[in-house]
């Protein structure tokens, strides 16, 4: 009976009623009846609420239906929104639908960067909620999802902080630790919001974390401290005050400190707390005679707490960079690891081509099991074409591409090089004795086709000038990028040298070098 009310107030079609009602055989008989165009455009259609056909499959978490009907959706379709600013990759997150939030980044991965009119994204939404589940799922996407303020600036940090999940705040921690100390524009970090709600573990795994956040204050000059005495948080209050560095007599602008807040509100509780810490109202603090000792010990405590806060920062920072130098290293390792091996297959394979060559000469030798007597000055096992000028070059050139092949088949099999450096310059030098060999191979053939072709000189010529553009443009190539690299390595070796006289510059400089020289996408040696 709801469905059928619901139905009649939103104006579904009936592709949406059969959905809605969870009726997978008519929706699918629906979908079957209707030709392409016909069924783009019942796709296309809203209800009274703004919501598609996909919106509605992904609402009530149709996964089979999600399936077939995103293969008829592209990018415009499937992020449209209802009413209430959400798509359908909006909603299955929200609603806590993994499996639907599967099938829709595959089929359109620029679905999981789309934002409602607030600027928020499902990532928001699914912290909001504590899916810790699909918080992981769009994490691990790789993207920058998580850096992504809504237009109030809250993060995805402050959204999970605010509803007290513990494990959506670790999650993102792990991913993004610097994420805790974003404000939004009402200058409030996510402590301040957490002390909003009640979940008290969530409040100390903030302040033992971060313990630079109790002071903090707000565009209204509130601490977490303000504001959880203004909730009556009695346990969060007391949790905020055994952090030895918490100020209990920070004065807002609208001239109250926490005592003052906690007296005003009658929270006769929170008062006894406080004053067991030595907090003190506003009215107190400013009675008191200006000690300049007093002043200075704040003025310091002050510079200290930004300091600390800084060093957080740095610190978690140079970790990060650390963490992506490593991935990266690891990465490299793999690249030159994966060249070598492929070196080693293409001098084989070189090797065993060169080798059939020289055994398989066009024309081939003289029959001595016919008993014919062989040619004037001919040696048993002669080729034919042994005479011609175009087979000389061809055994020379063939000869020394294999045992190039063969020196570094040799080298390969042998030699073991753990040291980074020492296995890029043993790769590069390998890969330029590929290239002679490839260089080789391709004039020897080009040698041995003069001689093939006979009175058809132009096949010769033609086969010469093809190889000839292919292999300049390719060697050509590899040239400019090894240079380009190699100079690009020198500029940064050059700009790192003069940030010597700065410690943190050439700590960062040098973690930057490693990212912009040494661990390109592509780059040759």
């Amino acid at each position: 009976m709801m469905k059928k009310q619901l139905t009649g107030i939103r104006d579904d079609n009936p592709l949406q009623s059969a959905i809605r009602a969870g009726n997978v055989e008519l929706a699918q008989q629906i979908i079957s009846e209707n030709g392409d165009t016909e069924l783009k455009e019942l796709l296309s259609k809203q209800n009274h609420s703004g919501e598609t056909a996909l919106y509605v499959a992904a609402e009530n978490g149709h996964v089979d239906l999600v399936k077939e009907l995103i293969r008829y959706h592209d990018i415009g379709m499937a992020s449209v929104k209802a009413r209430n600013g959400f798509d359908a990759f909006h909603i299955a997150a929200k609603n806590g639908f993994l499996g639907i939030l599967m099938v829709l980044k595959e089929a359109i991965p620029e679905l999981s960067m789309t934002v409602d009119l607030s600027n928020t994204t499902a990532l928001h939404t699914a912290a909001a909620q504590g899916h810790i589940d699909i918080v992981n799922f769009l994490l691990d996407q790789g993207s920058n999802l998580i850096t992504i303020s809504k237009s109030n600036g809250k993060t995805v940090f402050h959204s999970a902080a605010r509803n007290g999940h513990v494990e959506v705040v670790r999650a993102l921690l792990n991913r993004e630790p610097e994420i805790a100390m974003r404000i939004d524009k009402k200058g409030q970090t996510a402590l301040h919001m957490a002390v909003k709600g009640q979940n008290l573990e969530l409040v100390e795994e903030l302040v033992k974390s971060f313990p630079s956040l109790t002071n903090s204050v707000d565009t209204k000059g509130n601490t977490a401290l303000h504001i959880a005495t203004r909730k009556g948080r009695l346990q969060i209050v007391g949790k905020l005050l055994e952090n030895g560095g918490t100020d209990t007599d920070v004065i807002n602008k609208s001239g109250e400190t926490p005592l003052d807040i906690a007296e005003k509100n009658g929270r006769s509780d929170v008062v006894s707390i406080l004053q067991d810490h030595g907090a003190q109202n506003a009215k107190s603090i400013k009675s008191h005679p200006t000690n300049p000792a007093l002043e200075l010990k704040r003025t310091v405590s002050d510079i200290k707490s930004g300091v600390h806060n800084q060093l957080e920062h740095t610190i978690r920072t140079r970790k990060r960079m650390q963490g992506i130098a490593k991935r990266l290293n690891k990465m490299q390792a793999e690249g030159l690891n994966n060249a070598i091996n492929s070196n080693t297959v293409v001098a084989v394979l070189i090797a065993t081509v060169t080798f059939a060559a020289i055994f398989n000469i066009p024309g081939q030798y003289p029959d001595l099991q016919t008993g014919d007597p062989l040619p004037p000055a001919m040696s048993p096992g002669e080729a034919y074409i042994a005479p011609k000028m175009g087979f000389l070059i061809f055994i020379i050139f063939d000869s020394t591409a294999l045992f190039i092949s063969l020196a570094v088949v040799v080298v390969q099999t042998s030699v073991v090089v753990i040291e980074r450096e020492a296995k890029k310059q043993m790769t590069a030098v390998i890969n330029k004795l590929m290239w002679l060999a490839c260089v080789l191979i391709s004039v020897a053939f080009v040698a041995m086709s003069y001689i093939i072709v006979g009175k058809h000189k132009w096949l010769a010529i033609s086969a010469a000038v093809l190889g000839t553009v292919i292999m300049a443009a390719t060697l050509g190539t590899l040239c400019y990028w090894v240079i380009a690299h190699r100079l690009e390595a020198s500029r940064l070796r050059s700009l790192r040298r003069s940030t010597m006289s700065s410690r943190q510059s050439l700590s960062y400089m040098s973690m930057m070098s490693n990212s912009e020289s040494e661990y390109k996408t592509v780059y040759a040696i």
